[in-house]
Order: structure tokens, then sequence, then C-alpha cells
């Protein structure tokens, strides 16, 4: 039997989700996996949503333990990049976005409150600031799931409707969004 602990559960569940994809993760594949009884793992995660709400903190760690904004950085730079670490995060994964979507990030809320602060303090009005940043995540992880699904190359469109690569949309989408918020501050920074 193989000695396990919460953490390995977890890592074994995400290389499984790379190799198998979102719909086929199961606890009977992932003990299997492991070389343990599937009820064994009920010690680490009483039901399999619990198990995906761990997989889906544990997935956020790259964009987790990205900076956080300090006083002077300029706020659009500071989103731009935000958003973007967010992107290549969910992109990471296999099936990053629909394992991601739905999650609470209650582990990340105080790196939350710093960003959303850093953002007031650079003149973005509260409520925007709350909502850009709603707004931008949500976009995101429609992005990425757009992207993780698309298994086409653009041949099934119409011939004078032009193929825009996902990395354009969302960054056309993003400038949107920034350009949106940047209306509505107080100072130009």
């Amino acid at each position: 039997m193989t000695k396990v602990n919460r953490e390995i559960v977890v890592s074994a569940a995400l290389d499984l989700l790379d190799e198998v994809g979102l719909d086929t993760v199961s606890t009977r594949r992932l003990a299997k996996r492991l070389g343990v009884e599937q009820p064994s793992l009920y010690w680490y995660f009483r039901t399999k949503k619990d198990l995906l709400v761990a997989m889906a903190e544990a997935a956020m760690a790259p964009h987790a333990a990205a900076p956080l904004p300090k006083s002077g950085d300029n706020w659009r730079d500071w989103f731009l990049d935000n958003t973007r670490s967010f992107r290549r995060t969910l992109l990471m994964r296999r099936d990053g976005a629909r394992l991601h979507a739905g999650s609470t990030p209650t582990g990340d809320l105080d790196r939350i409150r710093r960003k959303m602060d850093f953002l007031v303090a650079s003149g973005v009005p509260e409520r925007d600031a709350q909502m850009a940043m709603l707004a931008a995540g949500r976009f995101t992880v429609g992005s990425v799931l757009e992207e993780q699904a698309d298994t086409g190359d653009g041949s099934e469109l119409p011939a004078d409707m032009p193929v825009i690569d996902h990395e354009s949309a969302f960054e056309a989408g993003l400038a949107l969004i920034v350009d949106g918020l940047a209306r509505r501050t107080t100072t130009d920074q």
C-alpha cells in the first residue's frame, strides 16, 4: 500500500486531470493510480467536490505566487499583468478553466483585498475596482474555456469571417476592460 497524504492525493489528481480530462477524473481512477483503496481517499476528502476544490486551489498556485502590486506601480500595467498571469495559470492544466469555474478563492482573500486596496489607492472607485476584477476574472475563465474546448482550425467559419487566434481575442477584450476602467478613475496613474 502506498503512503499518501493530502498533498500527494491532490498532486496525483492534477496529474490524472492532465492525462484524462475533467470528465474522466474519478476517485476510483485516482485510488488505482495511488495504489490505495477508494474509501481511503475519503480520509482526506469527504466528497469528490471537496477534492475538486482542493485541485482548483492547487492548480492556481502559480498565479497565487505572482507578485502583489506595490505603491507606485501603474495600475493599468499591473491589472494587465495580473489578468495575463491568471490566464497563463488556467492554461497550464487540461480543463483548467472548467476546474476553476465556480470555485471560491477562500485561500486567496488577503491577496484579493490587497489588490483591491491597490486599485482604490490608484484612483479606481471601489465599486468599479470590484466589478473590473470580477469582469476580468470571468472574461478570462470564459476565454480559456473557449480556447481549451476549441478543436477546429477555423475552417468551419464562413470564408468572409476572419479567424482570430485566442490570444489576440483575449488581449483585445482585456484592453476593452482596462480602457473602460480608465475612464472611471480619478487619477491618470
